[in-house]
């Protein structure tokens, strides 16, 4: 053994040949944390310092090569001086340039993922053999920064700098045949032939029949392109993903320029230039929140993960309720691999449900994600049905009937009496409490929410909600069916609107007031929309159904009275009683007219803004930050006041929620994120500025603790 450590080997295998193999030990996965770079630095002097060596392949001993750095070290990390984290950076980095320069030849054998410095270490060795299962990229934009061990100087060099910069861009994880095409790897092969294939390379490299040299010098080098195709090249980039990424997230538009203004650098002058940028994103807000998202998304996998010990395995389940949603739970259910029965009492509804079940899976085979074949399989594993008469074998049951607790409850009871003793009955409703709803049943215990958002196949998040009654099997099983169907579950307890929509109905809440203070609603919409939301309030509420918006609001205005009940007629009400109830009939707060691509375009309709007048309650001059304020004080409140009432278990599971569910910025972390972004006794104070505003405006008293006390929700 030539070096031996925890988390990397260095071992002889034949006529000088050596395999440098990752394998952290106690760990499912390979990843660069301290250990694993410094063992990097000793296996590398190790090689460099033995004369006989003649060539190095590098492996994996996981099933994945390596996925990244250690994310949990990046938030201690990017604390520390600027300095010191260039300094750290540039360290990393001579390890891999290090490697790099070895006077023999390099392959790394790519197994599976290898993914940010995983891949970074990849693009150090002269050659680069792939499995056809695994997967290459650079995602760190997707964490606010851009890969910062020498993807964004040696990536453009390999593949030219038009594909290195939609890769790093984009953040996308790149399939084997993509990776070859692009030149990003020089072979690839079946995954029980990869170290084979390796090893015949660096024997033909040995051999001097492959110049290893000469394909490792480019990297070494400057970019290959003159002043004028550099600008043509580098402006349009910075142009178009600007359009693409927004003003919220810089980070895209960033690593251009840092491959811009190394360009004319050498490898390791250009390394300085990607460790100043580096660090300067770090630094920024968007990185600190979206590093705290994907740790959140962490969480949130583990703790799903604990209910597998004791769920049920789903083999066939069920939706009452065809119709859009009810097609929606039936394909992502289908195309996910469990088989479902589709009931309707009527044969229009069993129809629109396998037809957009048909539509949603026709698109994944345009656009080249599914084969006809397996579209044909998800479909026939749909099986629609106007009878009982099947649902003896039923694992899971997810009612998707009309949101009234009366019609819920009788199909509900008669479901209950078809099905075998042990089937889960999960509603899918997205304001009745459960507890109510289990008042019907005989098996409560079996009963829980399952609250999937609109539309199904794109909305990630899926609330199970725990009732009185509700058994520890019964909400285990519905996670892991959750997790199988490709969502993310979020536990929480029974409520009226649960997390997301008791949340939500706040923010409207927001919304309302400043209608009845006459502010436009098109300029709240912009306003909102520049602080990040997808849609604007009035735009949302369309989208949404001013039905749906109308009941769901008197749901929460009974469930939280002192704080949610509403006096006098509001925009909601002026709405529902003109029969503008949005896209679904092409009139609400906007009109909407279909575009070229049959898809509803919103325009501003005069009609809207004569009905708005009505109720109108006094003319006040307010600020665009006094829009954010209105809105975002009361929206964040309530998830305070959530995290307080246990409805969810910790502020992790509550930013996502509403990140998943609703669609609260990224870039901003989450409504108790944002709280810390803010400071908790500055966001106190704050909202006691708009206390006139009413009770959703007002600070629980365990957050004025909080803010004495200088506590945060992360961290």
């Amino acid at each position: 053994m030539i070096y031996e450590g925890k988390a990397i080997t260095v071992k002889a295998l034949e006529s000088g040949i050596v395999e440098l193999n990752f394998d952290l030990k106690g760990e499912s996965v390979n990843k660069f944390n301290r250990l694993t770079l410094n063992e990097l630095r000793q296996s590398v002097d190790a090689i460099k310092a033995d004369g006989s060596i003649k060539g190095v392949i590098v492996t994996s001993g996981k099933d994945v090569f390596i996925v990244g750095a250690d994310i949990t070290e990046f938030v201690e990390n990017f604390k520390l001086p600027d300095e010191q984290l260039v300094a750290g950076n540039l360290e990393a980095n001579k390890i891999f340039s290090d490697f790099e320069d070895l006077a023999v030849p390099t392959v790394v054998a790519i197994n599976g993922i290898a993914l940010g410095g995983g891949f970074e270490m990849c693009l150090a060795a002269d050659y680069r053999v792939m499995a056809d299962t695994a997967k290459v990229g650079l995602p760190e934009v997707k964490l606010g920064i851009y890969p910062g061990f020498g993807g964004t100087v040696r990536l453009p060099r390999v593949i030219g700098v038009d594909n290195a910069v939609e890769w790093i861009a984009s953040g996308k994880e790149n399939r084997a045949e993509d990776a070859l095409k692009m030149g990003a790897v020089d072979a690839v092969v079946a995954a029980d032939k990869l170290q084979a294939a390796a090893l015949d390379l660096i024997k033909r490299a040995i051999a001097g029949e492959l110049d290893h040299k000469a394909k490792r010098q480019p990297k070494l080098e400057k970019l290959k392109l003159n002043a004028i195709e550099q600008m043509m090249c580098f402006e349009t980039a910075k142009g178009f993903v600007a359009g693409q990424a927004g003003p919220n997230y810089p980070a895209p538009v960033e690593a251009i320029k840092t491959i811009q203004k190394a360009a004319n650098f050498g490898r390791d002058k250009a390394l300085e230039v990607e460790a100043a940028g580096f660090v300067k994103l770090a630094k920024t807000s968007v990185a600190e929140s979206l590093i705290g998202l994907f740790l959140n998304d962490q969480e949130l996998k583990k703790k799903a993960k604990h209910h597998d010990a004791i769920a049920k395995d789903v083999k066939l389940a069920a939706v009452l309720g065809a119709g859009i949603m009810g097609g929606g739970i039936a394909y992502q259910s289908a195309s996910k691999g469990t088989p479902i029965l589709m009931k309707d009492i009527r044969e229009e509804g069993i129809q629109m449900g396998l037809n957009e079940a048909s539509k949603l899976l026709g698109k994944r085979v345009e656009k080249g994600r599914m084969t006809p074949a397996k579209m044909a399989e998800a479909l026939n594993a749909i099986r629609p049905t106007m009878s009982y008469g099947d649902f003896g074998n039923v694992d899971i049951v997810v009612e998707a009937v009309v949101e009234n607790p009366k019609v819920k409850q009788a199909v509900l009871a008669e479901v209950e009496a078809a099905v075998k003793d042990d089937a889960i009955l999960a509603s899918n409703t997205s304001t009745i409490s459960i507890s109510l709803l289990a008042k019907a049943l005989k098996r409560p215990e079996n009963f829980v929410g399952m609250h999937f958002f609109n539309p199904v196949h794109m909305m990630p998040l899926v609330e199970v909600i725990r009732g009185e009654k509700s058994s520890e099997v019964a909400v285990a099983t519905t996670v892991a069916y959750a997790k199988k169907m490709g969502k993310t579950p979020v536990v929480v307890n029974d409520c009226p609107g649960f997390l997301v929509n008791r949340v939500l109905f706040p923010y409207f809440g927001g919304f309302s007031k400043l209608l009845g203070f006459g502010v436009d609603f098109v300029r709240i919409d912009k306003v909102m929309e520049k602080f990040g939301w997808p849609m604007g309030p009035a735009y949302l509420s369309d989208v949404v159904g001013i039905d749906t918006g109308h009941h769901g609001r008197d749901v929460m205005a009974e469930g939280f009275p002192d704080r949610m009940a509403v006096e006098g007629r509001t925009a909601v009400d002026v709405m529902y009683e003109a029969d503008r109830l949005g896209q679904k009939n092409g009139k609400g707060f906007y009109s909407y007219e279909t575009d070229k691509r049959g898809k509803p375009k919103k325009v501003i309709d005069p009609q809207a803004y004569e009905l708005l007048k009505s109720i109108v309650t006094e003319q006040r001059e307010v600020s665009d930050e006094d829009i954010i304020n209105f809105m975002m004080i009361p929206l964040c409140m309530e998830t305070v006041r959530c995290l307080e009432d246990g409805i969810v278990d910790t502020a992790a599971e509550a930013d996502m929620g509403l990140i998943y569910g609703i669609g609260f910025p990224p870039f901003r972390g989450g409504a108790l994120r944002y709280i810390d972004s803010i400071g908790v006794a500055e966001f106190v104070a704050l909202a006691d500025k708009y206390a006139e505003l009413g009770a959703l405006y007002t600070p629980t008293a365990k957050l004025r603790e909080m803010a004495a006390n200088g506590q945060k929700f992360f961290g």
